[in-house]
């Protein structure tokens, strides 16, 4: 009978690699962002990572894994796919190379002969009748429902697997679904949207009397990117108290997806985004990315500039950090350290590309501050290290996370407070923290929940958006790319942010950083392309700018 099933299993694998086969000359890398590329090219890679997410939950006991069809803020022409794992992270990098040859593998024989091998070395037996399931999400991209069929078909070449397709949705959506479904909690989108609105509710019920929003405060003006993020937001700002949200670039046919707006664009550009104009200068504006998993601040300054005030992911961590510790700080009535009520390792990580001003602030507050190599799979584990760890990258990716012991801790010192003094300090402090471990998305980096929490915060605290501008001003910056004939000849070291080969460029780097007030630089191979990419950071933009030549000039006469 296991025989048949074998069998019947090579069969179904055999037909799906026909289905779909890869054209000459295409080559697909699954990364970060999974796999990538021009849409109406994405079937192959997107049927077989179909099957890549069914055998994950096969190999996890029938726990349900994610998969997102999206090129997040990508030209709408692209699109891609990304798997997310049973915790509602990313998936696993021990799968990525498998990932990877399974898209690329260049006929159905190839393709059977590495599911079996790969189902060999992971233990996972084919055709048994084991269970497994995969939950199924899109963006509003035109190839977004050719593709999600082509998922589903390579979800159902696996015997035993069944498909859920959970229609349009954001990506931290999806991965947050994922999360609580595996942890046995409510997971639907209307759970999702439910425990983010009453969280924020609470938030703002726990804002001190003196406190609180002025008719311009209140006011929240939010760019969609012409995404499914402006979408979801039209569903629900009517249910969301205390904030006069008004969504440009929604989603409903205004623009183009991410075309000259989105918090890429805004964050990179520092310009006005389309679809904005007078009667917004002076106003709060959040701006998402095309499928809501980054976040960006900016304030228009003048109806005659197209230029920006802008606070990117590195200012949206240091406000977060601040209610954070102010938090902490209330419950343990600034104790000494050995006489904490709550003692919390509390991390803050970034990576060698955020601003050393941001650095130099955090630092200055007394936190721990840890550097990872770029890209959000590194920050996010990293974080997770921490009872609470709170994580960003400049370009707006990401979030808060709170550890389940304590977050249990939490709820006991609540009841504790409580029992003795409801809505004392302490009490309070402890409802912002709980209600905060709920708003903010434990899985992923997330432009919706994060926006209300900022919102929350800035409530909290009385601040208008040139309080939070004005925390520290950012230290100019320059980016060059270097082209190379080969970037692996760069190693670094000690999260990137320095060189240990070649031999000698270190020194050389860090002979032109002394010439310079507040000098900063790194270089670093691409992960995509035979380039290495220079930062450089100084007091000012002529000198980021001079810095970067000159480092980028030694890169070339090395390398080049």
């Amino acid at each position: 009978m296991a025989e048949l099933a074998g069998g019947e299993q090579r069969a179904a694998l055999l037909a799906a690699a026909s289905l779909f086969p890869v054209p000459d000359g295409a080559r697909f890398s699954y990364g970060t962002a999974g796999f990538r590329a021009e849409g109406s090219t994405m079937g192959p890679a997107v049927c077989r990572a179909g099957m890549v997410a069914a055998l994950r939950s096969v190999k996890l006991g029938g726990a349900a894994v994610g998969l997102v069809i999206t090129a997040s803020h990508n030209p709408v022409r692209d699109n891609g796919v990304k798997i997310v794992d049973e915790d509602g992270g990313m998936m696993s990098q021990d799968w990525e190379t498998f990932a990877d040859a399974l898209a690329n593998a260049p006929n159905p024989d190839a393709l059977l002969q590495i599911v079996l091998k790969f189902a060999k070395d992971e233990g996972i037996k084919l055709g048994e009748g084991h269970s497994a399931q995969v939950l199924l999400a899109r963006d509003t991209r035109p190839t977004g429902q050719y593709l999600l069929d082509a998922a589903v078909k390579g979800v159902n070449v696996v015997i035993g697997a069944v498909a859920l397709d959970m229609g349009i949705l954001t990506t931290p959506q999806l991965h947050w679904i994922v999360r609580s479904k595996n942890k046995g909690l409510k997971a639907s989108e209307m759970d999702y949207f439910t425990q983010v609105i009453d969280s924020f509710s609470c938030l703002l019920r726990l804002v001190p009397k003196d406190k609180g929003a002025d008719v311009m405060n209140n006011r929240l003006i939010v760019d969609g990117a012409n995404g499914i993020g402006g979408l979801k937001l039209e569903e629900i700002k009517s249910k969301i108290s205390g904030l006069d949200i008004h969504v440009r670039n929604s989603g409903k046919g205004e623009g183009i997806l991410n075309e000259r707006c989105g918090a890429d664009f805004v964050q990179k550009e520092k310009v006005v985004p389309l679809g904005f104009g007078l009667e917004d200068v002076g106003f709060r504006c959040a701006s998402f990315d095309g499928d809501a998993d980054r976040l960006v601040y900016f304030r228009i300054v003048s109806s005659t500039d197209t230029r920006i005030d802008l606070v990117d992911g590195d200012k949206i961590l240091s406000l977060f950090v601040l209610f954070v510790r102010e938090q902490l700080d209330i419950i343990n009535g600034n104790n000494d350290e050995g006489n904490k009520v709550l003692p919390t390792r509390f991390g803050v990580i970034q990576t060698a590309y955020a601003n050393g001003a941001s650095t130099d602030f955090l630092e200055n507050l007394g936190l721990e501050v840890v550097f990872t190599p770029t890209g959000v799979k590194y920050l996010h584990k990293k974080a997770l290290e921490y009872d609470i760890g709170i994580y960003f990258e400049a370009n707006g990716h990401g979030t808060v996370l709170f550890s389940d012991h304590f977050v249990s801790q939490l709820e006991s010192l609540a009841s504790e407070f409580s029992s003795k003094a409801s809505g004392s300090s302490q009490h309070q402090a402890a409802m912002r923290l709980l209600a905060a471990s709920q708003l903010i998305n434990q899985a992923v980096g997330d432009a919706l929940s994060g926006m209300l929490l900022v919102e929350a915060i800035l409530q909290y605290k009385g601040w208008s958006f040139q309080n939070w501008c004005d925390l520290y001003t950012d230290l100019p910056s320059r980016q060059l790319k270097v082209k190379v004939q080969d970037r692996t000849a760069i190693v670094t070291t000690d999260a990137e942010r320095r060189v240990c080969q070649p031999s000698g460029l270190q020194e050389l780097i860090d002979g032109e950083i002394a010439n310079y007030s507040h000098g900063r630089c790194f270089v670093r191979p691409s992960g995509t392309e035979d380039v290495v990419r220079v930062y450089a950071e100084a007091s000012t933009e002529e000198a980021a700018d001079s810095l970067a030549k000159q480092v980028a000039q030694h890169v070339e006469r090395i390398l080049g």
